[in-house]
């Protein structure tokens, strides 16, 4: 829940597009094979990976990039707590994250399939009327001419309170009978792009 928003910042992040500089096709994220996962730790012992799976987005020739998150798509692995996140922190599941920024596609240009680049994003997540600047390191890999991997060099680490989830993470602690649930969640990016 409170690592939403940094899976949406990481996501976007993992855009990196100089391998997708060349010819005039955007390229698009493949989503069946695109994630982003969060963690959170209840009780100050228990920790837990979730994941949405609903990620789309493109890269222009330009740089520009786009990336959507389906918030509806969140997967804790536990039925009522799916439903929990939807409902107190995701606004009904109807909700997207969006993150939107450029990339600097010369740092990615001439990377050839095999190769690998760290480079450095900057950009802006969207959620719920609130807008939070986000910088990365992504590790870019060229798995064929027309295919990209990106993901996140190191975890994102995002705030609950800089979205204005905390009161849907407190009425889920509530809902729970938790002592806590952490407020700050590491966020891991895995994003395909092929044109």
């Amino acid at each position: 829940m409170k690592l939403f928003a940094s899976a949406v910042v990481a996501a976007s992040l993992m855009m990196t597009g100089s391998v997708f500089a060349g010819g005039h096709a955007k390229w698009s994220a493949v989503e069946d094979q695109s994630r982003i996962a969060f963690g959170s730790i209840k009780k100050d012992t228990v920790g837990e990976v979730h994941h949405f799976e609903g990620v789309t987005g493109t890269v222009g020739e330009d740089g520009k990039l786009t990336l959507a998150v389906d918030l509806g798509s969140v997967e804790t692995n536990i039925d009522i707590r799916n439903e929990r996140m939807l409902e107190h922190v995701f606004q009904g599941g109807k909700a997207k994250a969006m993150v939107s920024g450029e990339i600097d596609l010369d740092e990615v240009k001439d990377l050839k399939p095999g190769d690998t680049s760290i480079i450095d994003f900057e950009g802006v997540l969207a959620f719920a009327g609130i807008n939070v600047d986000v910088e990365a390191e992504m590790l870019v890999a060229r798995l064929a001419e027309n295919r990209v991997l990106v993901s996140t060099a190191d975890f994102i680490m995002v705030s609950t309170e800089d979205f204005g989830i905390d009161p849907g993470v407190n009425k889920l602690m509530e809902l729970a009978k938790l002592p806590g649930i952490t407020r700050v969640t590491p966020v891991a990016v895995r994003v395909v792009f092929e044109k």
